[in-house]
């Protein structure tokens, strides 16, 4: 049988590719691999740039175009069989990036490359990149302490796609069959169209409550019957754990305990004292201290600010005849009721007025105009789902520059969440020309019978902070994956293009693209959007400091990891929670059971980045506030500074480039509505 994954010059055939091929592709994409590989480490000519690093460049990118639509798949559209080969491939895609990352052979060759002269700058980035990851994968070590680096790199690949398992099946598992409506009074009508559509494709009558978030917001926001929302909340705070209705079931304890224990035991055979100082060896932050300090630093401005927004729900609460004390799962419900009561205002006022098609099409030409380019959808394209479409990005003189599929709603076996992920890199030599493609993935409702799905306002964020990310990957014009779009960038700067984007779904001049009434294509009126802007930082210290929860928490468990005491998940947890959560969680919680930007993705001891990278993002959107929101000479300057660039040089000389100087923290207070120091 033909194996499309073997033979992908173009866009990968979804409708071909089958999970019984998959092993078979990978097995002989290493294979070929690694006998070029040691032909080429082994070379007869002096390496240079195009004798040796092109071709393994071409190498590196061919595996990872066989292996994007096996990994994408088993997000969007996970089955059993999928499942299966996927994990089978992991350890073998392990042992082979170890093999890569300690060949001392390699390592020579790129050595010898980087000493030449007449290398470009970009050359130079991805040469000192490569030195830097060689050592960081053991390429130093003896043979004994190599053997083991390679082996705890396999199992972490098994547990992080473990983890991930474990917790989209827990979420799957549980749903609640509801015959009585008297129990879904408060929620949106939308809420319960969607509730009773996933009834009647389950063949069920009445309306079916899941744990897929746009079926969860709704009743913890909405729904009048308390006892409902904390049967919903336990069931969504204890996935995946020891405790709640499918108690140990998918247990992710002993699994974070493992990640935990080998990333610290890699991390000091490598040299550093724990998992958190080499974390840092490719962000811009520069010691476990700088990081601290600036979480303690956000800490300090937010914490007083957000118990008094948390005594301001509990109040009003009272005030409606709600219990003395505020239970998590009331939090949001009485939230939104004291929004509502300040601003006039709620997340389903707004809905109406951003229908999808409309958010789309208004932000497609926003990003034409700021960043000089042209998007258009493209038909006939292969998908992996009706719902999926396809697009096209040129640059302002018609060149095309990359291209993006859009998966935007939730549906049975996808992962939750929200993420942009790579299809095809860009890559451009002597011998190979090709055009980067992402992945754009979003999980919101979607359309119920003859209504189209409407967004709330909070989704329009979402996709806006995606695009951000699937523009950085595919405007750049760095011709090497290595260092192109996303590749290369600091992981604490890589949240910049897509936090900055997030800054127009607030100004008048952008959401009159963007929105427009369902029924009448009307504008959201000037009355609305002003109690939009001023409801804009309502609860803003609150929120920042659940980020900050997240972040201390994360950075903490692999700062302080001693082999001895274990990881002290729930301990540390318990004491950020004390230093910065205005309400306690209850006994129950498992947080950190679902938490799998750190566990099951690339964050660990890294989630400060989002923070971090808001300070960036929001410094750079003030050069707009100065020169005009919609002027495209900054766009364009955005665009070629920053998008262009990938990582092909230091993120703060970019920075620079774009804003004229360093950032400061002041524009981030500003928009948060969190006063800045005199």
């Amino acid at each position: 049988m033909d194996n499309p994954l073997l033979d992908m010059p173009g866009l990968p055939p979804f409708g071909r590719i089958l999970p019984e091929q998959v092993e078979a592709a990978i097995d002989t994409l290493l294979a070929r691999n690694r006998a070029r590989i040691a032909a080429l480490a082994q070379g007869a000519e002096p390496p240079t740039w195009e004798n040796f690093i092109e071709p393994l460049e071409i190498l590196g990118d061919g595996l990872e175009r066989a292996w994007s639509p096996v990994g994408h798949l088993n997000a969007v559209m996970n089955s059993e069989a999928l499942r299966a080969a996927y994990n089978a491939c992991l350890p073998r895609l392990s042992d082979y990036a170890t093999e890569l990352g300690q060949n001392r052979a390699l390592f020579e060759g790129y050595r010898a490359v980087s000493a030449q002269e007449h290398l470009d700058a970009t050359q130079r980035q991805l040469l000192a990149n490569a030195l830097r990851d060689f050592h960081l994968s053991g390429v130093d070590l003896p043979p004994d302490q190599q053997s083991r680096f390679k082996a705890i790199d396999r199992e972490l690949s098994r547990l992080a796609a473990k983890f991930s398992e474990n917790l989209l099946d827990a979420t799957n598992a549980w749903s609640k069959h509801i015959e009585d409506e008297a129990q879904l009074a408060g929620l949106p009508e939308s809420a319960r169209a969607l509730a009773r559509q996933t009834a009647e494709r389950r063949g069920e009558s009445g309306w079916v409550l899941t744990l897929d978030f746009p079926s969860y917001q709704p009743v913890m926001t909405y729904a009048d019957d308390a006892a409902l929302r904390r049967e919903v909340h336990e069931a969504y705070t204890t996935r995946a754990s020891e405790v709640g209705p499918h108690a140990g079931q998918w247990d992710n304890g002993a699994i974070m305990e493992e990640i935990l224990a080998l990333r610290h035991e890699q991390a000091q055979l490598l040299g550093y004292a724990n998992f958190a100082e080499r974390s840092l060896a490719t962000k811009m932050a520069r010691s476990p201290e700088e990081v601290m300090g600036f979480l303690a630093g956000l800490a300090q401005r937010v914490v007083t600010p957000a118990r008094q927004e948390l005594e301001e729900v509990r109040d009003f609460a009272r005030s409606l005849g709600g219990a003395g004390t505020l239970e998590p799962w009331d939090l949001a419900y009485y939230s939104e009721k004291l929004r509502e009561h300040r601003y006039a205002i709620t997340q389903e006022e707004l809905r109406p007025y951003f229908p999808i098609s409309r958010v789309l099409d208004g932000l497609f030409k926003l990003l034409e105009r700021l960043f000089d380019i042209r998007i258009r959808e493209v038909q006939g394209v292969e998908t992996w789902h009706p719902d999926v479409r396809f697009f096209e990005i040129r640059a302002g003189d018609g060149d095309l520059r990359g291209q993006f599929y859009l998966d935007p709603f939730a549906r049975p076996n996808k992962r939750g969440g929200a993420w942009m992920d790579v299809c095809v890199n860009r890559l451009h030599t002597a011998t190979c020309d090709q055009i980067p493609c992402a992945y754009l993935v979003c999980n919101f409702s979607p359309p119920v019978g003859d209504q189209p799905s409407l967004l709330t306002h909070t989704e329009v964020l979402t996709l806006f902070h995606e695009c951000g990310h699937g523009l950085h990957h595919l405007l750049t014009q760095i011709d090497y994956p290595a260092v192109g779009g996303i590749s290369g960038v600091p992981w604490d700067a890589v949240e910049l293009p897509s936090q900055f984007l997030e800054n127009w779904c607030w100004e008048r001049e952008s959401l009159d693209l963007i929105s427009g009434q369902v029924a009448s294509g009307e504008p959201i009126p000037d009355g609305l959007y002003q109690r939009m802007r001023a409801a804009r930082n309502f609860q803003s210290a609150m929120q920042m400091a659940r980020q900050l929860e997240f972040a201390l928490f994360d950075f903490r468990i692999h700062l302080e990891y001693d082999p001895a005491q274990g990881g002290r998940i729930q301990e540390i947890l318990d004491q950020v929670r004390d230093q910065v959560a205005p309400l306690k969680p209850p006994a129950f919680n498992r947080f950190a059971q679902g938490f799998s930007h750190i566990f099951g993705g690339g964050y660990a001891a890294g989630y400060y980045s989002y923070k971090w990278a808001e300070v960036l993002s929001a410094d750079a959107f003030s050069l707009f506030e100065e020169k005009g929101i919609l002027d495209t000479a900054t766009g364009r300057a955005f665009r070629q500074q920053i998008l262009e660039q990938g990582g092909s040089r230091p993120a703060m000389d970019l920075y620079v480039a774009f804003r004229g100087r360093e950032p400061t923290i002041d524009a981030l207070l500003r928009h948060s509505g969190i006063a800045v120091a005199a």
